[in-house]
C-alpha cells in the first residue's frame, strides 16, 4: 500500500485519527481532513511527514471540493477516502428535538460523506483504482431510540454505500460501510449517560470498542487484498449486529 493517497475525513479524533494513524504506519500519504485544524495537526504530526492537514467543514459542498483539489494539487492524485466525520447529535426523543437538529446531523453525517464521494470519484475512476470507506454505525440497522436523526443518517450512509458501489463496481473502484457500536470516542460526550448505557448494554461482548480495532478493519477494505466485497457492509459490534 507504500505511496498511495489517503484522505480522512473527521481525522482530528476518534476512529478518524485511529485510521488516518494506521494508515501512515502502512506507508500512506495521509491528508488528515478536518473542521477542527489543530486537531488535524496533532494526527498529522503523529503520522510523520508524510501526513498533512486540510481543514474544511464538511458540510460545505464547494469547500469540500476545493479541499479535494489541494490533496491532488500536492500529491497528483486520491486513491483512497474514509468518510468519518460526524456528529452524535441530541439524545432526546423525536418530538422533543429542537428545530434544525435533524438538518444539522444529516448534513454532516451524510451530506459530508456524499460531497467528499462526489468530489474523489471521478479521479479514482480515471486512475482505475480506488476505495472508498464509510464509516457508519450499528444505529443504521436497528435504530437506537433517542437518536432518529443519527440513526437515519447512518443508515442513509449504508444506503449511498450501497448506491455508489454499484455505479463503479466495473471501474476498479470498491466502495463499502462499516457499522461499529460504542467505539470509545470523544463522541461519547455528545450523549447522555443513559444513553450509552442503554447501547452498552446491547452488546454481549460487554465492552466498548477501541478506535484501533475499527481501524484495523478500515486498513483491510482499503487494501489490494480486498477484492471482491463492494457494496458491504461490515459490522464490528461486540457481537451486538443479528445480521
Amino acid at each position: 500500500m507504500g505511496g498511495r493517497v489517503a484522505i480522512v475525513t473527521g481525522g482530528a479524533s476518534g476512529i478518524g485519527a485511529a485510521v488516518a494513524r494506521k494508515l501512515g504506519s502502512l506507508d500512506i500519504c495521509v491528508a488528515v481532513v478536518d473542521i477542527d485544524g489543530v486537531g488535524a495537526a496533532m494526527t498529522a504530526e503523529r503520522i510523520g511527514p508524510a501526513a498533512f492537514v486540510v481543514e474544511v467543514d464538511v458540510t460545505d459542498e464547494a469547500g469540500v471540493r476545493a479541499a479535494v483539489e489541494k490533496v491532488l494539487e500536492r500529491q497528483g492524485g486520491v486513491d483512497i477516502l474514509v468518510n468519518s466525520a460526524g456528529v452524535a447529535g441530541q439524545s432526546a426523543p423525536a418530538v422533543e428535538l429542537p428545530d434544525g437538529e435533524w438538518e444539522r446531523v444529516l448534513a454532516v453525517n451524510l451530506n459530508g460523506a456524499y460531497y467528499m464521494c462526489r468530489a474523489v470519484l471521478p479521479h479514482m475512476v480515471k486512475r482505475g483504482w480506488g476505495r472508498i470507506v464509510n464509516i457508519a454505525s450499528i444505529a443504521a440497522k436497528e435504530g437506537n431510540p433517542n437518536a432518529a436523526p443519527y440513526s437515519a443518517s447512518k443508515a442513509g450512509l449504508v444506503g449511498l454505500t450501497k448506491s455508489l458501489a454499484k455505479e463503479v463496481a466495473t471501474l476498479g473502484v470498491l466502495v463499502n460501510a462499516v457499522t461499529p457500536a460504542v467505539i470509545e470516542t470523544p463522541l461519547l460526550g455528545q450523549v447522555t449517560q443513559a444513553h450509552l448505557d442503554y447501547m452498552v448494554s446491547r452488546i454481549p461482548m460487554g465492552r466498548v470498542g477501541q478506535p484501533e480495532e475499527v481501524a484495523a478493519l478500515v486498513a483491510w477494505l482499503c487494501s489490494d487484498e480486498c477484492t471482491f466485497s463492494t457494496g458491504a457492509v461490515f459490522d464490528i459490534s461486540g457481537g451486538r449486529a443479528t445480521y
